[in-house]
C-alpha cells in the first residue's frame, strides 16, 4: 500500500504514463488505480479507433507535435507487440465549392505539422480511392489507420506490470490528504513517511504515495479540486452518438471519409470509420450528455446535468453555437436527418443501410469565457498536496493516438517537478 508514485486512471493516457514512468525509474514502486473494475473502460474503449496522423491541429501547438510523434510510435509499438491494425488511409472530403479554400488551408497546415504523404486529389482520384464517394476535391492522408485502443491500453498494463507496477482496480480517489506522522523511530523513515500523501476510497483501504499523477479524463477537474488544486479548466460532457453500416453494406467504405472542418463549429462532423472488426461507424453527433459517464440517450445524473448547467462557461458556448447545437440535438432525435449528412459523401447510403451503433463521452474542457480548450493542459498547484501532484487535464482526441509521445511528456514533467 506504499508507492513512490500512484497515478490516478487506466485509461489509455494513464497506463501510457505509468509503464513509460516505470520503464525509466525501475528501482521505484509504482501503482495505477483505477474506479473501475476493467482498464479502459471510458473514453478510450469508446472512440473511432483512428490512428490520427495529425492534419488539423494548429502548428507549433502541443496537440500537433504530439499526434505526428504518437502516430509513428503507435504503428511502431503495434508492430512490436504483434497488435493488428490497418493503414487504410483518410479522405477528407470537400463536396462544395466554398470547402474547397478551406480543405487547401487544412493541407498547408498538415504539411507545417510534418504529416507524411499528403497530397490534393480530384473526383475521379477520389472514385478511384474509394468507389462510392462523391466530392469535388479531396485531402489524402494515406497514413491514418485504424486499431482497437482497448487491446493497445491492454498491452500498456501488461508491459507495466511485468515492469512491477500494480494495478489496483475497484479503486475510487475520494480523498487526498497529507498523512499523519509516521510512528516509528527511525529519523529515515519519519523523513520517507512523513511527507507521503494519502489517498483515501470509500471501502477504508488507504493508499501512501510520495507523489500523484492523475489522468482521470472525465473527472480530472474534479479530482483537482479534492486534491486542492484550480477546477479550471471544468470539463462538460459532450455523447456522440453512432450509427453502423448493416454488414451487407460496408463494402461501400474502404477507409476513413471525413468531411472538410467547419472553423466556426467546434467538432468535426459526420463521417465514416472503418473498424478493426470489419463494421463501419457513421458520425458521431455530438450533444450534451446529462451524465459524465452516460451512454444512453436517458442517462442521467443531478449532479452532473447541474455541474454542467449552472458553468456560465458552457451558456457562452451555446449561445455562439445555438444553431448548431439544435440540428445536433434534431439529428440525434431522427435517424433520417443523419442520414442525409452521409449521402452528401456516400448518395447510395440509405436510411434501411444504418442501425444505431454505440455511444462515446467526450471530456471537453471549458474556460470560463466559453472557449474550448484545444490543447493538452498540465498542472499542479502549491501546497503540501499541491506541490506533490501532476493533473493531467485535458487530454482529448487524439489522445489515444499521442498516448507512447504524451506518457514521455509526462514522464519527463514528472522527473522535473518531483526530482525523482
Amino acid at each position: 500500500s506504499t508507492f513512490d508514485v500512484a497515478v490516478v486512471g487506466a485509461g489509455i493516457v494513464g497506463l501510457a504514463s505509468a509503464r513509460e514512468l516505470v520503464r525509466r525509474h525501475p528501482s521505484l514502486a509504482f501503482a495505477v488505480l483505477e474506479k473501475e473494475k476493467e482498464l479502459a473502460h471510458h473514453q478510450s474503449g469508446h472512440n473511432s479507433g483512428v490512428i490520427h496522423s495529425g492534419i488539423y491541429y494548429k502548428p507549433g501547438s502541443l496537440k500537433a507535435k504530439l499526434c505526428v510523434q504518437g502516430a509513428a510510435l503507435c504503428y511502431e509499438y503495434c508492430d512490436q507487440k504483434g497488435i493488428p491494425y490497418k493503414q487504410c488511409g483518410k479522405l477528407i472530403v470537400a463536396v462544395e465549392q466554398d470547402e474547397i479554400p478551406r480543405l487547401k488551408a487544412l493541407y498547408e497546415r498538415g504539411l507545417q505539422n510534418n504529416v507524411r504523404g499528403l497530397k490534393l486529389i480530384g473526383a475521379k482520384e477520389i472514385q478511384a480511392k474509394e468507389p462510392f464517394c462523391r466530392g469535388l476535391m479531396a485531402l489524402d492522408s494515406p497514413y491514418t489507420g485504424i486499431v482497437n485502443y482497448k487491446q493497445v491500453a491492454q498491452s500498456y498494463a501488461e508491459d507495466f506490470q511485468e515492469a512491477g507496477g500494480t494495478i489496483l482496480t475497484d479503486f475510487e480517489v475520494t480523498n487526498m490528504e497529507m498523512a499523519k506522522e509516521s510512528s516509528s523511530e527511525s529519523e529515515d523513515d519519519m523523513l520517507n513517511f512523513c511527507v507521503f500523501c494519502f489517498v483515501l476510497f470509500p471501502q477504508g483501504e488507504v493508499i501512501y504515495c510520495r507523489h500523484i499523477v492523475t489522468c482521470a479524463g472525465l473527472y480530472s477537474d474534479r479530482l483537482s479540486e479534492i486534491s486542492g488544486c484550480s477546477p479550471e479548466p471544468r470539463i462538460v460532457p459532450f455523447r456522440g452518438d453512432y450509427l453502423v453500416l448493416k454488414p451487407e453494406k460496408c463494402y461501400m467504405v474502404k477507409g476513413n471519409i471525413y468531411p472538410v472542418p467547419n472553423p466556426r463549429f467546434p467538432f468535426l462532423g459526420f463521417h465514416f470509420t472503418p473498424r478493426m472488426d470489419g463494421s463501419v461507424w457513421l458520425g458521431p453527433n455530438a450533444v450534451l450528455a446529462f451524465k459524465r459517464e452516460g451512454y444512453k440517450l436517458f442517462d442521467f445524473s443531478t449532479g452532473d446535468f447541474l455541474d454542467a448547467v449552472m458553468y456560465s462557461g458552457l451558456w457562452k458556448l451555446v449561445l455562439r453555437n445555438l444553431s448548431y447545437g439544435l440540428s445536433e440535438m434534431y439529428r440525434a432525435c431522427f435517424l433520417s436527418a443523419q442520414v442525409k449528412q452521409l449521402q452528401k459523401f456516400i448518395p447510395e447510403v440509405t436510411i434501411n443501410d444504418v442501425l444505431r451503433g454505440p455511444s462515446g463521452v467526450r471530456a471537453q474542457a471549458l474556460d470560463s469565457d466559453g472557449n474550448l480548450v484545444d490543447d493538452f493542459v498540465f498542472d499542479g498547484g502549491s501546497g503540501d498536496i499541491g506541490s506533490r501532484i501532476l493533473h493531467v487535464r485535458n487530454a482529448p482526441s487524439p489522445a489515444a493516438t499521442s498516448s507512447l509521445a504524451i506518457a514521455e511528456m509526462i514522464a519527463d514533467e514528472v522527473k522535473r517537478r518531483f526530482e525523482l
